[in-house]
């Protein structure tokens, strides 16, 4: 039980940003403090933990309705905590380090619950569960995220051609660009493609980037309209932040590494060696497995409860949060990245 009871630990940092929301001044960055001091530093004393479940138990553990629950409860928490942050920020003066860490606070819960969750249900099967994902990512205005992800990412991973793989000796920074908008308009040629073969207009409602445009529109109409333009730009900032913290994400997970091409032109499949992976227990339980990424890109649709931690991955020296840190420092990112890739 303890095993499946351990992913209700996210739920601290919507508990921390509630924090964030009732405070002033520098405790109002408490949220950020948590993931990103005090995660990381716990993580250089915890040994990562790389036990997988046998085939029994992970069959069993498959079907348990427990860990989806976990994931829905995500959906109504991150919809409360969006409109408590509409109100408080509506009270808090622009020029004041409250209302900074509030946006980041906001931020922070837009990339962990909004996008990763969103990430998670948007490679379900069930109709359902791939609209609260939608409902989740749109939190964030980051919908187009769910037709680059599934239908380009997942299959130029690990090559040229993927926006979301960040190329040996690029910085973050310039990652945040090209795999941001990249994605975005890769996005719509998917989508486009997809109406075409359906002979189908590219403006149908059939086609979801159209139908998500007009959702992020439709909010951010709505949040002018009942609140005023300063939450609006509060909303904006704490979306574009979510945004990063994806974007820094995608960037450790794949970072500099590529798949062989062969003689026909057509690259290797994609293997455990095209993902970067921790075992760091904090964090994953963070991000619901997501550092067993390697796992996840062999079977997208598996359930993060069961993703294994595969022998011949390559792995990073500590937790998703700490290498996210490392990563804004260029020269010691490449310092320690670059030997790893070449060896």
């Amino acid at each position: 039980m303890m095993k499946r009871l351990k992913y209700l630990f996210v739920y601290i940092l919507p508990l921390s940003v509630y924090y964030s929301f009732n405070n002033v001044g520098i405790k109002t960055f408490f949220p950020i403090i948590l993931v990103f001091g005090i995660v990381p530093f716990l993580e250089l004393f915890l040994k990562p933990d790389r036990t997988n479940f046998d085939p029994e138990k992970s069959l069993k553990e498959k079907h348990n309705k427990f860990y989806d629950w976990i994931l829905y409860l995500s959906v109504p928490v991150q919809l409360l905590m969006l409109v408590s942050f509409f109100y408080v920020i509506e009270l808090t003066p622009v020029n004041s380090v409250s209302f900074a860490g509030k946006v980041f606070s906001m931020g922070l819960l837009c990339g962990v619950l909004g996008i990763n969750i969103g990430h998670e249900l948007g490679h379900r099967s069930s109709r359902l569960e791939q609209f609260l994902g939608e409902i989740l990512l749109l939190t964030s205005l980051n919908t187009h995220f769910l037709p680059y992800h599934n239908e380009g990412h997942h299959r130029e991973v690990a090559t040229a051609s993927d926006a979301a793989t960040a190329k040996k000796g690029q910085s973050v920074y310039s990652f945040w660009f090209t795999s941001h908008f990249g994605s975005y308009v890769k996005a719509w040629k998917l989508e486009n493609n997809r109406m075409k073969r359906k002979g189908r207009s590219v403006l149908s409602l059939s086609n979801r980037m159209v139908v998500y445009s007009m959702a992020n529109v439709l909010l951010l109409g709505s949040i002018y309209y009942f609140f005023d333009l300063k939450v609006l730009f509060a909303f904006l900032a704490a979306s574009v932040i979510g945004i990063l913290l994806l974007e820094t994400v995608n960037y450790i997970e794949h970072y500099g590494l590529l798949r062989a091409k062969k003689e026909s032109g057509r690259y290797e499949r994609v293997n455990a060696s095209h993902s970067w992976n921790s075992d760091h227990q904090i964090g994953r339980l963070m991000l619901f497995n997501l550092s067993r990424h390697s796992d996840h890109h062999y079977k997208a649709s598996k359930k993060y409860q069961i993703l294994e931690s595969l022998p011949e991955s390559p792995q990073m020296p500590t937790g998703y949060p700490g290498m996210m840190m490392l990563s804004l420092i260029s020269p010691l990112w490449f310092s320690v990245m670059d030997d790893k890739i070449a060896s």
